[in-house]
C-alpha cells in the first residue's frame, strides 16, 4: 500500500481540519456525519486544535495528500454524555470515518479501521471490550465496510439529530479472543 496509516499529530489541526471540512462538503454528509459544513467552519481555531487531542488515524499518501481518517473515542462506565447511551464496558467509538472519493474501493478505508481496532484492542487502562460505531439505515456502503471488519448491528438505534425520521444503528465488534 503507498499510503502510511499513522496518528493525527495535535500540531496538525489545520490539516484535520482541511480533510474534516472537505469531508462535510461530501455528498453522503448528512447521512454520514452530526455536524454540518456550516457548523464546522464556524469552529474557532482554539476548538480545532482541541479536537486535534483527540485520537485520529489519517491513512497519508506518499506525496503528503491525506486520504481519509478515523477518529476514536474512549468511552468508559458512568461516561453519560455518549451517542447512544453509556457503556455498561469499556469501549472506543469511531467516529468521523471519511475516505476521499478517489480512495473508495481500494482497501484503505479498512486499513484505516483496522488500525483503529487494533490502537482500541492495545489500550491497556481502560481495557477496552469492544469498539463501537453508529451508520445511518440508509448508508448500506458504509455498513457493509464494517461488516466486512467483523461489525455487527447490536439492536441499539438512535434517532437521526436533525431528521426524527432516520435512524442510526449501533455496530459493534468484541475483543478477539487471544
Amino acid at each position: 500500500m503507498e499510503h502510511t496509516i499513522r496518528l493525527v499529530r495535535p500540531e496538525e489541526w489545520r490539516e484535520a481540519r482541511e480533510l474534516r471540512l472537505l469531508a462535510l462538503s461530501d455528498p453522503v454528509a448528512p447521512i454520514a456525519f452530526l455536524t454540518t459544513y456550516d457548523e464546522a467552519v464556524a469552529r474557532t481555531d482554539e476548538r480545532w486544535q482541541q479536537m486535534a487531542h483527540t485520537p485520529s488515524f489519517v491513512a497519508e499518501g506518499p506525496d503528503g495528500e491525506w486520504a481519509g481518517s478515523v477518529t476514536i473515542l474512549v468511552e468508559v462506565p458512568g461516561d453519560d454524555s455518549v451517542f447512544g447511551g453509556g457503556p455498561v464496558v469499556p469501549q472506543t467509538h469511531l467516529v468521523g470515518v471519511f475516505l476521499r472519493p478517489e480512495h473508495r474501493g481500494t482497501g484503505l478505508a479498512e486499513a484505516l479501521l483496522q488500525a483503529a481496532l487494533d490502537w482500541s484492542w492495545s489500550l491497556g487502562d481502560p481495557r477496552v471490550e469492544r469498539v463501537r460505531l453508529h451508520v445511518h439505515e440508509r448508508n448500506v456502503r458504509a455498513e457493509g465496510l464494517y461488516r466486512k471488519l467483523g461489525f455487527e448491528r447490536t439492536g441499539v438505534t438512535v434517532l437521526m439529530e436533525g431528521d426524527p425520521s432516520a435512524l442510526e444503528h449501533e455496530m459493534a465488534v468484541g475483543r478477539p479472543a487471544v
